[in-house]
């Protein structure tokens, strides 16, 4: 990072976090789901397992 970019967040940087009276914390392990990774295609590790288990059968 270079100075300018450094510069440019100086007035917020020792800010006290803002904590919220209103909201509850999000728990951690639901946090933890959230940014957990996304499996688009359901199933697709099994089917990719058979299609091999079916090859080297045949072999």
């Amino acid at each position: 990072m270079d100075e300018l970019e450094c510069n440019k967040y100086a007035d917020i940087i020792n800010m006290e976090h803002h904590v919220s009276k209103k909201h509850r914390p999000m728990p951690l392990d639901a946090r933890a789901a959230q940014f957990a990774p996304f499996a688009a295609l359901t199933g697709y590790e099994e089917a990719v397992e058979e299609v091999a288990k079916k090859r080297f059968e045949s072999k």
